[in-house]
């Protein structure tokens, strides 16, 4: 399991990201990768990436999962969650509204597209991708 990391400066919708590389083993490890900052004005929308590689098929019960830690805040949010072959976006929070996915796991793609940029949606974006087994 690798996390691929957007944390969010302090200037106004900037999106910062970092591609961390770890897993279970180098035989069956993920590759996640995210961009390294992405910025977007107040109203206007932005696609948080979230590409990944596998040594191993992928699966069908591949799940992704986007999180969101508000800038300043300890807890994290889940936001969008892919399972079973179809996109939830989480009905909490400031989000649910704005999100869109259109990530394709087959292509190895689990980005979203957060709609209508708001100064409190700084802060850091978490993508998780698990391929079982």
């Amino acid at each position: 399991v690798v996390m691929g990391t957007i944390p969010v400066p302090g200037s106004p919708t900037g999106l910062t990201g970092l591609c961390p590389l770890a897993g279970l083993s180098p035989t069956s490890s993920i590759h996640v990768y995210t961009q390294r900052e992405v910025y977007g004005t107040v109203g206007s929308h932005v696609t948080l990436s979230c590409s990944f590689w596998s040594s191993e098929w992928i699966s069908e019960d591949i799940s992704i999962t986007w999180h969101f830690q508000a800038e300043g805040s300890r807890d994290s949010t889940s936001i969008f969650h892919y399972a079973k072959g179809q996109p939830y976006i989480d009905d909490v929070g400031s989000f649910k509204e704005r999100m869109e996915w259109v990530g394709n796991p087959r292509r190895k793609d689990g980005s979203i597209v957060i709609h209508n940029l708001d100064y409190t949606d700084n802060g850091t974006f978490t993508c998780d991708v698990k391929n079982p087994p």
